[in-house]
């Protein structure tokens, strides 16, 4: 879909339209999408795949003519207190699945802080555990790629670009609205402080009030302004991949530690995903 300078290519969580592998390709067709966010295969996640999976997955993806945006990785996605060193040891192995996958990204995260306490407190250690997945990472040209999640180090626009400032073009950007909404920032602010240094957008949307989670464009995440400035800035390829948590599928209870709100409700999950792909359809129909 090509706008006056950008180029909106989707792609999308397919694990929120289905479990199995042959059923989210088939979603992803049905929605005219080529891209993926590999996050859940056949109920099992994809911190936990050897490389025989990724043999597996990887030939299932080419004969269905679907690439990679991005592993949808956990990582970084534990307390700060918890340890680090056999996460590490997961998220190296990895890097081998990469290779066999393609995939030059991976979604990950900047650690829990303990209810209550400053996120500076915990920031030295934040970022020494980053350093080590940075270097790794960069050693097998992986970029990792850094999502604004509720209650981590990395959850506000400021302590977001701290993280950028200091990793430089070795740590990408997920933008990620809803997450900003859920935190009380102003997802527009975020997005001009962030804006010519965003790697890809997950689409997701959510309403100031009490976080409840809605299509795109219907919350408080100005999707479609931001949307709209994004095509008369960028050029080339921009990445939007559609995340809807519209409505409560397998595995998502392990994705989030609260509860989701939900303002939509679906009678199934692919229906649900279905509506959040036509709602960021519509969004760029209107840009386009």
């Amino acid at each position: 879909m090509e706008g006056f300078m950008a180029e909106f290519i989707l792609s999308a969580f397919a694990d929120e339209a289905a479990e199995g592998l042959d059923e989210q390709l088939e979603a992803l067709a049905q929605e005219n999408i080529r891209m993926i966010e590999l996050r859940g295969v056949d109920g099992v996640n994809c911190s936990e795949l050897g490389v025989e999976d990724a043999v597996r997955i990887h030939k299932k993806l080419e004969a269905h003519h679907v690439t990679l945006s991005a592993l949808g990785s956990p990582y970084g996605k534990i307390g700060i207190r918890d340890s680090f060193d056999e996460h590490f040891d997961k998220f190296a192995r990895s890097m081998e699945v990469c290779k066999v996958l393609e995939c030059s990204r991976i979604r990950m995260f900047s650690f829990y802080i303990p209810q209550g306490e400053e996120p500076e407190k915990y920031r030295d250690e934040v970022f020494r555990r980053l350093e080590r997945m940075v270097e790794l990472a960069r050693k097998n040209d992986v970029l990792l790629v850094h999502e604004n999640e509720k209650g981590i180090y990395g959850d506000t626009d400021t302590r977001c670009m701290d993280l950028y400032e200091h990793f430089g073009g070795d740590m990408g950007v997920a933008f990620d609205p809803a997450n900003y909404v859920q935190c009380g920032v102003d997802p527009l602010e975020a997005y001009r402080l962030h804006k010519d240094i965003i790697t890809y957008f997950h689409i997701k949307d959510a309403m100031k009030e009490d976080g409840s989670v809605v299509s795109a464009g219907r919350g408080d995440g100005h999707l479609p302004e931001i949307l709209e400035d994004v095509d008369k800035v960028r050029s080339g390829e921009v990445i939007l991949t559609v995340e809807p948590h519209l409505h409560i599928f397998n595995g998502l209870g392990s994705l989030q530690s609260e509860s989701l709100l939900h303002k939509e409700s679906y009678p199934d999950s692919r229906t649900a995903f279905h509506a959040a792909c036509e709602a960021l359809k519509k969004i760029i129909q209107k840009i386009v």
